[in-house]
Formats: structure tokens, C-alpha cells, sequence
């Protein structure tokens, strides 16, 4: 394997994190927008259409890691996954109708939900095996992201359609890469119900995992959300482009910034900075505040994500045994990913439709303010455990 093959294999995969990423901030941070504009659906059909990827998520990314395991040929997955996922949402276009789309969510969801883990396990194992931060390919995931809410804020106002048409282009270009990925050996993984049933009994890891449903929650489902919000405040399709770009680019210098802050802080206390900055958006959001300071405040995206997943991924590193550590991110990754961002859209829908877009975002700021108090929680308890470690050890 020469520095030759390496490096093509590496920009392969950050062309894929960029064209899969630009595939979703194309279509979902306008997809509420478009469902309220074009089809005239209310905010109980809106939550219920926006909270299908995340419900999907839960149950289908595990069948996903099974299939990949079973036929041993996550490169073919990866790839089938990508091309059909990107192929439905066409159906947004071609159909028209609340139960029509909620079929056509429902299918795009089922093969989307493949795309991250197959991709995640592919680019890590490799990452590992050359010894490449895995962290400067998935940083074109966030680029893609951001340039892509960017400019199709600028097209919709021509077109809202052109969401559908990018996403779909974007993730057929990502399948051609999918298929020059590098081919992953197959590993030996580990039970997963016996590690759930140990994890389960660890009061700290179930405290944190309640904290990551609080506080990752709200932030994902914000992606869905910050659209109307950006509307109702009024702005344009443009101005949300604007505003999920200044968000989504500022997580990259504090993930960049986190691993100093951490041995500066520690880990809990850059989760309650995480939190805290969380709470401090919400409730700015919900007094209705004027678009310069939304503009100006987008960056508070790039503090609270950008620190809180670094420093939970350590955090569950650092409480959970070696053995059961794979077991304890996937539970990570289906409460915050999956049951927190489904939670927050669905109650959020109803919320909307029931008073204001502005109310969700006091939901979200009640749900942040608990998520505060449990970080402060769990120090605490690292307090009294480091204390009797002392007593004991003295």
C-alpha cells in the first residue's frame, strides 16, 4: 500500500462525506419550509413527516450493521443504499398529497439510514489501519452540509423543488465513490444484548445517556425547525442558507479547540459549557429576537456541537469497560441520533401547530435547562467518587 494509493483512497472518502452531506443540508433543513409553502401541510403533519428519518434510524441502522455483517460486502451496501436513497426523494416531486409523501419519507429514510454507520465503520477501520485522523475526513461531511444549505437557499427562492433534484444528484455522484471505497475485513463484534444488559446497570452511563437525549436532541431537531424559524422571524430562503452555513462551519475550529479544552476543563465541565451555551440559544429564540442577532448568534451552534460531541465520545469512553464500549456508542447514537431528534421533532410539530414556532424553541430550552442540572449531577458524583478514592487510597 503505497503514500500514493493512501492519499487517492482518502480523498475518495472526504469526496463522499462531501457529497453525502451535501445531499442531506440540501433537502432536510428546507424540506419543513417546502411542506408548509408548496403542500400546505400543518404542524402536526410537518412533525410527524420530520420525525421518520429518526424513528427509521432507531431500528434500521442495527439491520443495516447486520446485513453488512452477514453478506460481508459493506462496499456493495454503501453503494446500493446511496443510489436508492437518492433516487426516491424524486418522489417529492412526482407526488403530491400528505400520505403520499409520508410513503415517500418513509422509503428515503429506510435506505438513508444505511449510509452513515456502513460509511462510519468503513472510514474508521481504515483510518486506523493507515493511521489517518479519521476526523479530517468527516469534516467535508460538515462542509458539505453548510455550503449546500447555503446554496440551495439561494436556488429554492427560483425553484423549492431544486432541494430534491440536489439531493438526489448529490447522492448518485456519491454512489460512483461509494464503490471505490476501500474494502473492510469483517470483524468479530460483540454481543450486543449481553453488553446491554451490563451497561444497563451503571447508574452514571444511564444519567449521561438521559443528558445526551436533552441536550443532542433539541440540536438535531433544530435542523428541522430553524427554517420556520428563520421564516416566521422573516427572513428569506436565502437568509436560512446564510444562517445554517455560520452554524454548521463554526462547529469545525471548537472540534478542532476541544481536545485542549478538555485537559484545560475536563470533560464534564465542557459538556455543562456545551449545555449551558444550548440553553442561552433556545431561550434567546424563543423572545422572538431580531435576524441580525439570530445571524450573529448561529455561531453558539459550532460551541455547543462542536464540544459536546468530542467530549461525550471521551466521556463514554472513559466510564464504560473496553469490552462493552462499541455496545455503549451504539446506545449513544440511538437515544441522542435517534429516540432524543424524533422526540423533539414530533412534540415540536405539535408545539408549532398548537401556538408558535417560537414555543418549540422554549421546549427546547426547558429540555436544555434539565440537561444543565444532570451534568451538574454527574460532576457532582465525580466529586464524592474522586473524594472516597482518596479517603480509601489514604
Amino acid at each position: 500500500m503505497t503514500m500514493t494509493s493512501i492519499r487517492k483512497t482518502i480523498i475518495t472518502m472526504q469526496g463522499f462525506y462531501l457529497l453525502t452531506f451535501f445531499a442531506v443540508g440540501s433537502m432536510m433543513p428546507l424540506l419543513s419550509v417546502y411542506l408548509s409553502e408548496a403542500e400546505n401541510l400543518n404542524g402536526y403533519q410537518i412533525g410527524l413527516i420530520m420525525s421518520i428519518n429518526p424513528v427509521v434510524m432507531i431500528f434500521f441502522q442495527p439491520l443495516w450493521g447486520m446485513i453488512s455483517d452477514k453478506t460481508n460486502a459493506p462496499i456493495k451496501i454503501l453503494t446500493l443504499t446511496t443510489f436508492i436513497a437518492g433516487s426516491f426523494a424524486l418522489g417529492y416531486i412526482a407526488f403530491s398529497g400528505y400520505t403520499a409523501i409520508f410513503f415517500i419519507a418513509v422509503l428515503v429514510a429506510i435506505f438513508q439510514s444505511a449510509i452513515i454507520p456502513v460509511s462510519d465503520s468503513i472510514s474508521i477501520s481504515y483510518t486506523s489501519k493507515v493511521g489517518y485522523n479519521y476526523g479530517n475526513i468527516r469534516l467535508f461531511g460538515s462542509l458539505g452540509f453548510g455550503l449546500a444549505v447555503f446554496i440551495m437557499g439561494r436556488l429554492s427562492e427560483w425553484n423549492n423543488q431544486v432541494i430534491f433534484i440536489s439531493f438526489f444528484s448529490a447522492l448518485v455522484l456519491a454512489s460512483l465513490l461509494a464503490w471505490k471505497m476501500p474494502t473492510e475485513k469483517k470483524t468479530q463484534k460483540p454481543n450486543l444484548l449481553l453488553g446491554v444488559k451490563e451497561i444497563l446497570t451503571m447508574k452514571k452511563f444511564l444519567l449521561f445517556l438521559i443528558v445526551t437525549f436533552l441536550i443532542f436532541g433539541p440540536n438535531l431537531a433544530n435542523n428541522t425547525y430553524f427554517g420556520l424559524f428563520i421564516e416566521g422571524s422573516g427572513g428569506t430562503y436565502t437568509g436560512i442558507g446564510v444562517a445554517f452555513l455560520i452554524a454548521v462551519l463554526s462547529e469545525a475550529p471548537f472540534m478542532k479547540a476541544a481536545g485542549g479544552l478538555i485537559q484545560r476543563l475536563g470533560l464534564l465541565r465542557i459538556m455543562l459549557l456545551a449545555s449551558g451555551v444550548s440553553l442561552i440559544r433556545w431561550l434567546l429564540y424563543f423572545t422572538e429576537p431580531s435576524l441580525w442577532v439570530v445571524y450573529a448568534t448561529a455561531v453558539f451552534q459550532g460551541i455547543s456541537i462542536g464540544l459536546f460531541i468530542p467530549a461525550a465520545l471521551q466521556y463514554l469512553r472513559q466510564i464504560t469497560p473496553l469490552h462493552i464500549t462499541a455496545t455503549a456508542i451504539t446506545l449513544y447514537s440511538a437515544i441522542g441520533n435517534g429516540l432524543g431528534n424524533w422526540f423533539c421533532t414530533f412534540l415540536g410539530g405539535i408545539i408549532f401547530e398548537e401556538y408558535s414556532i417560537f414555543h418549540v424553541y422554549l421546549f427546547f430550552a426547558i429540555l436544555a435547562l434539565l440537561g444543565v442540572i444532570l451534568t451538574i449531577g454527574l460532576i457532582q458524583m465525580q466529586k464524592a467518587e474522586q473524594k472516597k478514592y482518596i479517603v480509601t487510597s489514604g
